[in-house]
């Protein structure tokens, strides 16, 4: 195994609490999901799944921002060297990002798409060809930053649509690609533009409370703040679940590698105001300022995500400090599996049942999303004691 998959500089915190009650309640955790996804991997094969329907996982485009996690969670499960079956699907999965690579059409999710394939492959097995293709993905993310307004551009144009000033809180979990690059090729020119991005989010993204926006718009000339748009939160002015999970973790992982006290301290705000504002079981409406009634759906893929920066968070701060993030993120997945794993459903490919995609778009409402089944797979594999990192 690539020493590199062990210590990563994005791993540099210690946790100080894995008991071995937790380590064998997430053991058993474990081995359902090799078990699940041993079986579903004969079906799901080499593609880009994205949402369950119908209880069968679809297929995107190679572009979709998505197209990461599924590799993502077959290198989790082969890191130790083990399930050469998964390790072949997961590099097939590697080849076929090649065409949006070479078209030149990567976007700001490229962090969730090369990370979770190239640079996972390259931390495990040293492929170097894997490197260049996650160096390659660097440079067009970093190529998407706008210096006056100190922000990496989202998305594309559309035909009716200028999209040159925005920026949205997801890009936060895209900034390892960047942090990577700089200590893969020892030029610090990708690491100035992730921590000039995580610094506007402080300044502009995260609110006092610890919330923040989805999307922001910025004068695409000047680098002024112009506004925010809802997106996929329930107004402007909300709390989308999932935004806040992409800031506790995105937040710890620029402190890890910079370490910035800025970021750890928003990290913080971050995490106090997700607890906070957790229903009783411990896993998010989708929606923290939306209303909220029988019918109002979770998002477990937001708590799964959050539970993996709440670990990361536990190992950056004194040791009581650490214990109630850790103990708080072993909660939180310990409710997703007792009350949404999909563990015994032969009829489900998901693993995570009642993730939210979009719900203002009315798109794969209360059901298994991809990248929500990854981070549950990553917290899982944290909460073991396991060093593998891929951010």
């Amino acid at each position: 195994m690539n020493e590199q998959v062990l210590n990563p500089s994005a791993a540099k915190a210690t946790h100080h609490a894995d008991t071995p009650s937790v380590q064998a309640w997430a053991n058993g955790i474990w081995e359902r999901i090799e078990q699940k996804v041993r079986r579903t991997s004969r079906r799901i094969g080499v593609s880009c799944p994205h949402a369950s329907v119908n209880g069968v996982y679809d297929d995107m485009r190679v572009s979709w921002w998505t197209a990461g996690f599924w590799p993502g969670i077959l290198w989790q499960l082969s890191a130790d060297g083990g399930h050469a079956d998964l390790r072949a699907i997961a590099e097939q999965c590697e080849e076929r990002l090649d065409e949006p690579l070479h078209a030149l059409s990567v976007h700001h999710d490229s962090g969730f798409i090369w990370l979770l394939s190239s640079v996972a492959n390259y931390r495990i097995t040293g492929n170097e060809r894997s490197k260049a293709r996650g160096l390659m993905a660097a440079s067009q993310l970093a190529s998407r930053f706008n210096l006056n307004g100190r922000y990496i551009r989202a998305w594309h144009d559309t035909e009716s649509l200028n999209r040159a000033g925005w920026s949205i809180i997801d890009t936060m979990m895209n900034l390892p690609l960047l942090y990577w690059a700089s200590e893969t090729t020892n030029d610090p020119r990708f690491r100035h533009i992730a921590a000039a991005h995580a610094g506007t989010v402080l300044e502009h993204f995260m609110r006092p409370d610890g919330s923040s926006y989805h999307i922001l718009r910025f004068d695409a000339e000047t680098g002024e703040l112009l506004g925010a748009n809802a997106g996929q939160g329930h107004a402007e002015d909300s709390a989308w679940a999932r935004g806040s999970a992409w800031t506790i973790y995105g937040m710890v992982l620029s402190y890890q590698y910079t370490g910035n006290e800025e970021f750890l301290i928003g990290a913080k705000r971050a995490a106090h105001f997700f607890l906070a504002n957790l229903p009783e079981d411990y896993v998010p409406h989708w929606d923290f300022r939306a209303p909220r009634n029988a019918d109002t759906p979770r998002d477990t893929s937001a708590g799964a995500c959050a539970a993996c920066g709440l670990i990361e968070l536990s190992g950056c701060v004194p040791a009581g400090e650490g214990q109630m993030y850790l103990e708080a993120a072993t909660r939180l997945v310990r409710s997703l599996d007792e009350r949404y794993g999909a563990w015994d459903r032969e009829d489900e490919e998901g693993l995570l049942l009642s993730g939210t995609s979009n719900l203002p778009g009315g798109v794969h409402v209360d059901t298994p999303l991809i990248y929500g089944d990854y981070f549950f797979v990553e917290a899982v594999s944290k909460l073991r004691g396991s060093k593998c990192r891929f951010w």
